[in-house]
């Protein structure tokens, strides 16, 4: 794999020194924006002119469009790897550094394809698509830009539990440099900006059963130990801090852990996992140009109307997961799923259903599937568990063949997918689904 990382930044060299301008496509999640952060960085760096674009998506009419620019090097961050067989046919030369589920198309020579799933490695919990884009550009002695793949990996629901496989010597890559520290601390959100029963109420992982996405289970959790819910977690006393942390280790052991800072960064952006959940709230907003502007440098301002985004979110979130309590998911045999036409809850479907199963508030014995309308298409978003996932579940799989049957498209990971179909096509996709998803169960 670092072999494969080693030839695309080969090809990279070989177009800096041309002084070409490169384009940077990637996706507008908190990874895609990670990713395309580690490789404007390094490019900024040295100097080479980029044009970058983030997306929602990687559609086949924009493959085809990209096909017509002037540029002499793409290069497809955290996407890219369903398209191998369209960009063999490119005149240009192509770097995709990916970490989704891979296809059996072969890439021609003017292709260099890193994908963790091309060498054994899974995607879903070694390595991200920041992580990916980090190896294309390491080689460049870029290894304080590490830590911005490992806000891609917690973006990406990779780090929660340590850093395990590539992550793991990324993560070593960004210890070395003397950007990134680890200490043992509480791993509650927004200690120094928000009243503590809203740090624990927009906690989410690991998740607070009765807490995470609950402001008034946070505020009776607080007042059960005469603890003042108004003040900020930075503001009580160290005794105070050492009852808190007692009893959230009472609620979930993973709360008390490893902490990842990055020292030279302005004090909102030192908690890797806060960066990402900023990153990952101007995504959801649409504003991932904001989210790219603060990961190369803008702050004051920037950060600012970031934090403001992230506020609106985390409220959406904790709206959300009111909704799932009062309304449940529609069940099926294998399946259940989440449907809405409502425009709030149509933006953080996937976020709902993946903190559903997490605080327990939707059968984690079933992988969950959060529906969205989009004018004459529907948005899936499919999360499941570790535990199914080891009990055969692919979702990435089931989601891109059933799509596949109905003029859709859709892919990811074993444990979180995506895919869109046509609206009339809802209920037999639904079918079709918990029928793939009960075969892969019952296979050995």
């Amino acid at each position: 794999m670092l072999n494969r990382a080693s030839e695309a930044c080969n090809m990279l060299k070989e177009h800096m020194e041309n002084d070409t301008v490169i384009r940077l496509i990637s996706h507008n999640d908190a990874d895609g924006i990670s990713a395309a952060a580690v490789i404007a960085n390094a490019l900024a760096e040295e100097d080479v002119q980029f044009h970058a674009t983030l997306v929602p998506r990687l559609k086949e009419d924009m493959v085809n469009q990209l096909r017509s620019e002037k540029n002499d090097l793409f290069i497809f961050s955290d996407m890219g790897s369903q398209f191998i067989k369209e960009f063999n046919t490119y005149k240009h030369d192509v770097i995709v550094a990916d970490h989704h589920q891979v296809n059996d198309t072969e890439a021609e020579s003017n292709v260099v394809h890193v994908n963790p799933h091309l060498f054994g490695v899974d995607g879903s919990k070694e390595l991200c698509g920041a992580g990916s884009a980090y190896l294309t550009i390491r080689d460049l002695d870029k290894k304080h830009l590490a830590y911005y793949a490992l806000v891609g990996a917690f973006g990406d629901m990779q780090g929660q539990e340590g850093f395990t496989g590539v992550n793991k010597l990324i993560l070593d890559d960004a210890l070395e440099s003397g950007n990134l520290e680890i200490h043992e601390g509480l791993k509650i959100v927004s200690k120094s900006t928000e009243p503590i029963f809203k740090s624990l109420a927009y906690t989410f992982s690991p998740p607070l059963p009765g807490i995470s996405g609950d402001l008034d289970g946070a505020r009776e959790f607080l007042e059960h130990m005469n603890l003042s819910y108004g003040i900020k977690f930075t503001d009580l006393e160290d005794e105070e801090k050492d009852l808190l942390k007692d009893a959230l280790i009472n609620v979930n052991p993973d709360i008390f852990g490893d902490c990842y800072t990055v020292v030279k960064e302005s004090p909102m952006l030192r908690d890797l996992e806060e960066y990402s959940y900023i990153l990952d709230a101007c995504g959801k907003n649409k504003k991932q140009g904001l989210g790219l502007s603060i990961a190369m440098g803008e702050k004051d301002q920037a950060l600012d109307a970031a934090l403001r985004l992230q506020r609106q979110y985390r409220d959406q979130i904790v709206k959300g997961l009111e909704w799932v309590k009062r309304e449940g998911a529609q069940q099926l045999n294998s399946i259940q799923y989440l449907y809405s036409e409502d425009k709030l809850l149509k933006s953080i479907m996937g976020t709902i259903a993946s903190i559903g199963l997490s605080v327990d508030l939707l059968d984690n014995s079933k992988p969950v599937l959060g529906l969205s309308r989009l004018h004459k298409d529907i948005k899936i978003s499919g999360r499941t568990t570790r535990d199914m996932v080891a009990k055969g579940v692919n979702l990435g799989k089931a989601l891109q063949d059933s799509s596949n049957n109905f003029g859709g498209t859709g892919g990811g990971h074993d444990i979180a997918a995506g895919a869109m179909i046509p609206y009339e096509s809802k209920d037999n996709f639904l079918h079709l689904v918990d029928e793939m998803v009960e075969y892969q169960l019952n296979s050995d």
